[in-house]
């Protein structure tokens, strides 16, 4: 039987929203939300916290994860790596739990859109197609071969990729995907050796829009909570 570690990286010094992780939304703390998705899924033994703050920590013992450990001061920084962070967490439960995780899910807090089934459904694609890794992603709003641009220091204006032949309609390009920040797979050789998400082998597990909302402002936060209450109506 697979051993399937869940992560959930959330620090105290939000920006964008105040005390976002704990931000009550639809009558719970934001990162509840994730917590019982990650619960209900049935996939983990151990649901795994990491965090520097102890409102985080203790709001998320309360929702049922676990949190042994504090995150160091130089793993919460606005500059610190995605991946270092959740690779921290990984090698800090290994020796925890003094067992070998055969695979990693980490779960963003931010992303309380997503549904069971979209967990239990990335990781069935991930083990049939035998990834090393995988992320999550909506198709995205704006091309990059049509009406995506980018102006360079000159102040030219051009197309942020272009094709051998003119492209007159956007259905004609190829296909481009958002990364919504959602859930992310590793096999455990591939996250404890590679610091990269994007891999010869990445797999990409495609959400539709309303479940994809990355809540970074407090204008995404009105979006998910419309969603949400929507949803539940």
């Amino acid at each position: 039987m697979n051993k399937i570690l869940c992560t959930i990286c959330a620090r105290g010094g939000s920006k964008g929203v105040k005390n976002k992780n704990i931000k009550e939304l639809s009558g719970k703390p934001l990162i509840a939300h994730t917590i019982e998705q990650a619960k209900n899924s049935k996939l983990f033994e151990h649901i795994v916290i990491s965090t520097d703050s102890d409102d985080i920590a203790k709001i998320s013992k309360e929702y049922g994860a676990e949190v042994f450990f504090k995150r160091d001061a130089t793993m919460a920084s606005d500059t610190a790596g995605k991946i270092d962070v959740i690779k921290d967490a990984f090698k800090r439960s290994e020796e925890y739990y003094n067992t070998k995780f055969d695979y990693l899910i980490d779960l963003d807090a931010t992303a309380p859109l997503r549904d069971m089934e979209d967990i239990i459904n990335s990781f069935e694609q991930f083990i049939k197609n035998d990834n090393d890794n995988l992320i999550t992603a909506m198709p995205s709003r704006r091309s990059p071969y049509f009406n995506l641009v980018e102006q360079d220091s000159g102040g030219k204006v051009y197309l942020s990729k272009t094709l051998d032949s003119t492209i007159v309609r956007r259905q004609d390009v190829p296909k481009s995907y958002d990364m919504n920040a959602s859930i992310y797979i590793w096999k455990r050789e591939i996250i404890l050796n590679e610091n990269s998400l994007f891999l010869d082998n990445t797999g990409l597990y495609v959400m539709p829009e309303e479940r994809s909302i990355d809540i970074d402002t407090e204008l995404d936060y009105k979006f998910v909570e419309f969603l949400i209450k929507e949803k539940n109506a």
